[in-house]
């Protein structure tokens, strides 16, 4: 039997374009500052979480507007203190999807990282960092329109 992929699903007040545009043109507000925006499959967008040197360059394969988001990590270096050298590439060749329904007057947001499954060593520190980032900044950015992105120290909000 497999494990499960890490899964959360929400509700906010924002339309399905709206979900839509942050999960392609906006992840600043709410996760971190991409390389570019994701716009249409084939784009290509590294994350960056400084100071540190991780990051995590994805491709999109799949697109529906106002529907469906899927990206492929192609890419990934996850440094993190105190955790084996085994987790830098463990997001290698996962894949991010947000399945978008309009809910009310609001949305219905279902997100499932494949391939991030608690066999993995990363699994908790990543866990903690979705919970954080989608369930909760996610969240805030589509419902209030302040998100809680990472932010180098130094760094100007957005």
């Amino acid at each position: 039997m497999s494990l499960p992929n890490y899964t959360r699903a929400l509700t906010v007040a924002a339309s399905p374009e709206e979900v839509f545009s942050a999960l392609t043109e906006g992840f600043e507000h709410w996760w971190t500052k991409p390389s570019g925006p994701i716009s249409e499959v084939g784009d290509l967008a590294k994350f960056t979480f400084p100071p540190g040197r991780s990051y995590w360059t994805f491709e999109a394969v799949a697109m529906e507007p106002s529907r469906r988001v899927e990206l492929v990590c192609v890419d990934a270096l996850h440094l993190h203190e105190g955790q084996p050298a085994e987790i830098e590439l463990e997001w290698l060749k996962t894949r991010l999807v947000w399945q978008i329904e309009a809910v009310g007057r609001g949305s219905g947001i279902r997100f499932e990282h494949r391939g991030l499954r608690p066999d993995l060593l990363c699994y908790e520190v990543c866990e903690a960092g979705w919970d954080m980032f989608f369930v909760s900044s996610l969240k805030a950015f589509l419902n209030t329109g302040t998100g809680h992105p990472h932010r180098a120290p130094d760094a100007e909000p957005a």
